[in-house]
């Protein structure tokens, strides 16, 4: 029964992948933004290269040294020259149906322990995403977090307290470039490729487990035992595994001597998870399979368009000319002549000072069209193309993807290799697209600043009435084709 399940397991099927997880790697950490954080980062410039990556920084090593102890100081700045915030956001916990950075989370990075025991409670680097109405540019920002709720991000944070599913200092891999070889080990990435699974998984959590879900199961052991050691309660010990909303299990793990010194954790039982168990939570990247490792299996994605610190984890033969430049990546058409059907012969369209402009007609036809156009008359079939690309390109879905990750360099790059840097856009679903990023990036910097809380705000003159000053996201369809 063991060997069936894991070989129906261990064979690809693209219908467990979450269809946002091919987009997600293309719009969501662009190159551009992988090669300029990786420069700064390199360079020493742990503050460059947060800036790069749309992570904000929201302390200052000084105070902590005063307060702390330059020891301790040191040892975090030390983490911050080796933290990848890039590698980071592309590890980021992300919901369906697009694929956004989970709202509201506060994630443990690190636990820095005070040298006297009598001294100030351990500080934790936390990384945080803002609420889900405060989004705008999935910017996250880093934080030194003491326990209290007196800080300033802490009172206007949602959620301050570091979430128990979603914990990296137990998978700094996942952040931390001097761990960042470790990725294959902890994502079972060389059990998966030959389709090996642990015999010491009991042959009944194969069944326990929901047969859509992507469960790193022959992993779970090895995990639990991180874990449990982390919490003090050695190698052996009861965690609870979250498989959805409503699904959890408690497994219990023994750990085994296979030789001096070396423990080899076994699941010992599977029970039902009322959901009030005090039990250790398995971290979430522990859980499931890794979403690269799937997309590199079913073909969805290649080595050379994951970010290079991942790659050379899970393809370490990839050669370093595979990965995609930074130029490929934003989709730009600088220069490019489009033909338009007009008529009855094949016009071009191209970029004239800055601008989309028709290339085989004359000004004096192009003023008298327009002329014509005010007059509600038809225009030339160019004016018509151009006019269709300000209003509702074909890039149009690739903008908005980009613009609900953030990446707003990329998304203006298409827009002015399409109409061209001086193009003036005309009212239509680009131009809105562009107007609500920017309303929203004012929602985001209100929020920074604490100047608009969770809640709808009440009206003076009318105590009865609510209004809610946070901008609503346009409802999109479900599945979309990125162009």
């Amino acid at each position: 029964m063991l060997t069936s399940t894991a070989n129906r397991d261990s064979r690809p099927s693209i219908l467990r992948i979450p269809s946002f997880w091919p987009r997600v790697r293309e719009f969501a950490v662009p190159a551009s933004m992988i090669e300029t954080a990786t420069a700064r980062r390199e360079a020493g410039d742990w503050a460059g290269a947060c800036a790069a990556a749309g992570v904000d920084v929201d302390f200052q090593l000084r105070p902590v040294a005063r307060s702390h102890g330059r020891a301790l100081a040191a040892r975090i700045r030390a983490d911050l020259r080796h933290l990848a915030p890039d590698l980071l956001r592309w590890h980021m916990p992300r919901i369906a149906p697009h694929g956004l950075l989970r709202p509201g989370l506060t994630i443990d990075l690190a636990r820095y322990d005070p040298p006297e025991r009598d001294g100030p409670g351990p500080l934790h680097l936390v990384v945080r995403t803002p609420p889900a109405w405060a989004d705008a540019g999935q910017r996250i920002s880093l934080a030194l977090w003491d326990g209290s709720h007196t800080e300033p991000t802490a009172r206007r944070h949602p959620h301050p307290h570091p979430n128990r599913r979603f914990r990296l200092d137990l998978h700094r891999h996942l952040w931390d470039v001097r761990r960042a070889d470790e990725l294959r080990l902890r994502s079972g990435a060389d059990d998966r490729s030959t389709g090996h699974v642990d015999q010491q998984v009991d042959p009944d959590l194969w069944s326990a487990v929901p047969p859509d879900r992507r469960c790193a199961v022959d992993r779970w052991a090895a995990e639990a035992a991180t874990l449990l050691r982390a919490e003090g309660q050695g190698p052996g010990g009861t965690v609870s595994v979250r498989l959805g909303g409503r699904r959890r299990l408690l497994l219990r793990v023994e750990a085994d001597e296979n030789g001096p010194g070396t423990p080899v954790a076994r699941i010992a039982a599977v029970m039902p998870d009322p959901g009030s168990s005090t039990a250790p939570v398995l971290p979430d990247a522990a859980t499931w399979v890794l979403p690269d490792l799937d997309l590199l299996r079913t073909g969805a994605i290649e080595g050379g368009q994951l970010h290079p610190l991942v790659a050379r984890a899970l393809v370490p033969d990839l050669p370093a000319s595979a990965f995609a430049p930074a130029r490929s990546r934003t989709g730009d058409r600088d220069g490019a002549v489009r033909l338009v059907d007009c008529r009855g012969s094949r016009h071009r369209i191209g970029l004239v000072d800055g601008a989309l402009a028709p290339l085989d007609h004359d000004p004096a036809e192009i003023r008298r069209e327009e002329l014509l156009v005010a007059l509600t008359g038809t225009p030339l079939p160019c004016l018509q193309a151009i006019d269709e690309a300000h209003r509702r390109p074909d890039c149009l879905t690739g903008v908005r993807e980009r613009l609900d990750h953030g990446d707003i360099a990329g998304a203006l790059a298409v827009v002015e290799g399409l109409l061209g840097p001086e193009a003036v856009l005309r009212e239509g679903p680009l131009r809105d697209e562009l107007e609500a990023a920017a309303r929203r990036r004012i929602t985001y910097g209100l929020f920074r600043a604490d100047l608009l809380g969770p809640g709808p705000i009440r009206r003076r003159r009318d105590p009865r009435r609510l209004i809610d000053p946070r901008p609503r996201r346009a409802r999109r369809p479900r599945h979309t084709t990125v162009s």
